[in-house]
């Protein structure tokens, strides 16, 4: 083979981190094949001392990764081979690569989400300790970015804890179909030796919630299958998107024309050549990011598209996104977490948004619905108060009451309760809702789910 085609079709200098599955892989399928008499218990304790050797020359950064060997699974092989003799000659019995490769990558991919499930975890501890330092900031809610009604801060940060909370649902939903075991299916068609698939599939820890193993039932299906990888991606794509929703929504309001917000200064960098500038790089860089993820779940989804049964030289193209995917999940969600647990509030300026759209008018027109009035015509009613308070340059809560009666000879000087802001927080008391009380009780709920954060 030329240098050209070697370089061209080698994989081991990104798929080497697969080393740990493919380890504890290995080690799952020697111990089977001692057990089923394939191979002596003399080859099995050779394995286990030659597997035992690479384990610390991997870690110490003695191994010598070679590019002539292709990829990680050889490179092992061939080191064990040396290590132990014809004893690892012999682990490689009953299986082909590329049930192996299939599942090293399940195996690694399983951890990883582990340890993102984690990450969402920490993220909505974040903003739960964000929402219940701002219950009673009051701040404008917008549609078509539009200041709509009045809201809680607090309440609108737990609106991302309900997305994050959701994304980790799908990600242990996922862990469920990643969970299966390919080896066993070998190239293609299964083996003529008497393999326990099941043995390994309760070793590696592949078995549901009952412990009963979940073994891939098609040995076709088995080594060409990379559903798992496009999965935990599009899994991974909604997950950014949602990073990407609130880094828009950080990125505006830290801006001179909110002020909502302070992000510390270790999350923002200056400009070159303007010295008062203050950018949110942290918001800006995910925002950008997300797309770097949905473009490898596009990736991994045409690379299957075309793709005949079984396996496929193609499928060697599944790692890089895959690992770059979990990468940049992993360390946006671990870096969004320390942001957000730094992020303090301006309530004062949110407040006085709040006042400039008249975000209460929504509410007059409920009052007027409480007095007898049909809502069609209180809302015709409010939109010429509105007018009213625009032509004055005033608030709907400083118009005179005469005037107000102007628009419903029904209205009394009650209704400047409900066209405070904080009136209108307190009345929005249904399930869900952005009330204190609802906000206090939602909270309640996320730490019982989550635990209190620190």
């Amino acid at each position: 083979m030329s240098e050209l085609v070697k370089r061209y079709t080698s994989s081991v200098f990104f798929d080497k981190r697969l080393w740990q599955a493919d380890i504890q892989g290995s080690l799952a399928h020697a111990e089977m094949l001692a057990n089923q008499r394939i191979i002596t218990a003399a080859d099995h304790a050779s394995i286990q001392d030659g597997m035992a050797t690479i384990t610390l020359e991997i870690e110490s950064g003695a191994f010598e990764w070679q590019l002539d060997l292709e990829d990680v699974h050889l490179n092992i092989e061939a080191r064990l081979t040396a290590l132990a003799g014809d004893a690892g000659k012999r682990l490689h019995t009953g299986r082909s690569r590329n049930d192996q490769v299939a599942t090293d990558v399940r195996l690694w991919l399983r951890g990883e989400i582990d340890l993102i499930a984690g990450l969402l975890r920490d993220l909505q501890l974040a903003l739960v300790k964000l929402a219940e330092k701002n219950i009673d900031t009051v701040m404008p809610g917008f549609t078509h970015l539009q200041v709509a009604q009045p809201v809680s801060f607090g309440h609108h940060m737990l609106a991302y804890v309900e997305m994050f909370a959701r994304d980790g649902e799908r990600m242990q939903d996922v862990r469920k179909r990643v969970n299966f075991l390919p080896l066993g299916a070998a190239a293609l068609a299964g083996t003529g030796y008497p393999l326990d698939r099941e043995r390994v599939a309760i070793a590696l820890g592949m078995v549901d919630a009952q412990g009963k193993a979940c073994i891939c039932q098609n040995s076709l299906d088995a080594v060409s299958d990379r559903d798992f990888a496009i999965e935990f991606t599009a899994a991974a794509s909604i997950a950014m998107v949602h990073i990407s929703r609130m880094s828009e929504e950080l990125i505006l309001w830290m801006s001179q024309n909110f002020g909502f917000i302070h992000i510390p200064d270790r999350f923002t960098t200056g400009s070159s050549i303007m010295p008062q500038k203050k950018n949110p790089d942290v918001p800006e860089l995910a925002r950008g990011k997300t797309g770097r993820v949905v473009g490898h779940l596009m990736g991994l989804i045409t690379l299957m598209k075309g793709q005949p049964l079984a396996y496929n030289k193609d499928n060697q193209e599944d790692k890089e996104p895959l690992f770059d995917t979990v990468d940049t999940l992993k360390d946006t969600l671990r870096i969004f977490a320390e942001m957000t647990s730094g992020i303090t509030t301006k309530p004062e300026a949110m407040e006085q948004a709040a006042l400039r759209g008249y975000a209460t008018a929504t509410d007059l027109a409920d009052y007027m619905v409480k007095k007898g009035l049909p809502f069609r015509d209180a809302h015709e009613a409010v939109a010429h108060a509105v007018k009213a308070a625009i032509a004055h340059n005033v608030d709907l809560s400083e118009l005179p009451l005469e005037v107000l009666q102007g628009f419903n000879a029904k209205i009394e000087k009650d209704v400047y309760d409900v066209l405070s802001l904080r009136g209108s927080l307190n009345a929005r008391t249904t399930l869900g809702g952005t009330a204190p009380v609802q906000v206090r009780a939602q909270i309640a709920r996320h730490e019982a789910r989550l635990g209190k954060p620190a």
